[in-house]
């Protein structure tokens, strides 16, 4: 079964930014897919589908370690 988790992410304003993100998220263990709903000037909507429920902080610490800051989990 798979499992579909929402984050806001501050920062993203291009889509190399969501390229970014997207590559970093899909090298966590159990990802299956990333998309990415950009939104400039707010925090962006970044849904992550895994093989099942991920740990906020490796989510943060992939996205952190793309160069942007999550806001919260929805």
């Amino acid at each position: 079964m798979t499992h579909t988790a929402d984050y806001l992410v501050e920062g993203m304003t291009c889509s190399h930014c969501v390229s970014s993100v997207t590559e970093e998220l899909s090298e966590v263990d159990g990802v299956t897919a990333v998309t990415v709903d950009l939104a400039s000037g707010l925090p962006s909507t970044v849904s992550v589908t895994s093989e099942s429920p991920l740990d906020d902080a490796t989510v943060s610490a992939a996205i952190e370690e793309a160069g942007y800051t999550l806001v919260t989990s929805l």
